[in-house]
């Protein structure tokens, strides 16, 4: 299998970390690279050999394969610096283009701080989502985040509470339930999926007593996939979505907004939470937490998400391949 292609993250943060514990930790089977500096992940406890192209990864044998991209000078855990925005930004772009050209059979992205990137390069972009749409030329693109047990996809994502409401009509639910249909059935195996819709109000409006919203936007965005040979259904009061019995009964969830869908997910799991992108022409996941400054360089970071993550992405791809 073609290896997986792993990017720096923010150096200041936990990602080296996380990277180097799985690639310790023999529970990744499938191989993969980074594109980081070297240096930085040696100091991290990383025997490593450098390589020229992801072709090379397969003549490695006890060592971390890494395709170099230098930092200016070297990170100190928890202290992001401006200097070190390029260099991560440019780690994500040689990623996505080795994943399009299938040199990499897909990305795992460690986590960043988009303000840190804002600030050091002029990062324009809300998040990874929005960045790796841009990169791929992808028009829809969805976040997933999936944890055993549950899968869930927010409509509306970075953008304030108070905007969400605004942002949501039934095309956007549409579009984002199409997607994740599709993802289901081409990355996940599931032949006929089912796809639970939260409302947006409490109760799902209660017949409009809580907002029209449910009653005027998702019900009809829910008929609309229903006509399209989706099997959605609600809109479902959001607070009863979650519980065992509930979960039993539907493959993912469609959120209205963020919170919704994340703190579920992640309050079932969250050290086994994974962050997938779908719409993309490629396989991209991630750790589902975040640069974690507090504890860089502690040793306290756990690598059970990052290892989920790249145990994730060769699967999906493996399944892309075997399609």
């Amino acid at each position: 299998m073609r290896p997986l292609a792993v990017t720096m993250g923010d150096p200041a943060g936990i990602g080296g970390e996380i990277v180097v514990a799985a690639w310790r930790s023999g529970a990744v089977t499938t191989p993969f690279f980074c594109i980081d500096d070297p240096k930085r992940l040696e100091a991290l406890g990383a025997r490593v050999a450098i390589i020229a192209a992801p072709e090379e990864v397969g003549s490695v044998e006890g060592a971390l394969p890494v395709l170099p991209e230098p930092l200016p000078f070297p990170a100190r855990p928890g202290e992001p610096a401006p200097e070190h925005a390029a260099p991560a930004i440019l780690s994500i772009e040689r990623a996505v283009g080795f994943a399009l050209s299938g040199r990499a059979a897909a990305v795992v992205t460690a986590p960043i701080n988009k303000r840190a990137l804002q600030v050091g390069a002029g990062f324009a972009h809300p998040g990874h989502t929005e960045f790796l749409a841009a990169l791929t030329g992808a028009k829809r693109p969805v976040m997933m985040l999936t944890a055993p047990g549950l899968r869930v996809v927010p409509v509306t994502i970075h953008i304030p509470l108070r905007e969400a409401p605004r942002q949501l009509t039934a095309a956007l639910i549409e579009e984002t339930g199409a997607v994740l249909a599709e993802a289901l059935i081409r990355d996940f195996g599931t032949a006929a999926p089912r796809i639970a819709v939260a409302g947006l109000n409490p109760h799902a409006g209660e017949g409009g007593a809580m907002g029209r919203e449910d009653m005027e936007v998702v019900a009809p965005a829910i008929a609309t996939l229903r006509a399209r040979r989706i099997d959605a259904f609600g809109p479902l009061p959001a607070d009863t979505m979650f519980h065992p019995a509930a979960r039993a009964r539907y493959d993912a969830a469609l959120c209205m907004y963020h919170d919704q869908a994340l703190i579920p997910v992640k309050m079932l799991d969250f050290a086994r939470g994974v962050n997938v992108t779908l719409g993309l022409p490629i396989v991209r996941t991630s750790p589902d937490h975040g640069v974690a400054y507090d504890i860089a360089g502690r040793g306290l970071a756990d690598p059970t998400s990052m290892i989920e993550s790249l145990n994730l992405a060769a699967a999906m791809a493996a399944g892309r391949a075997g399609a």
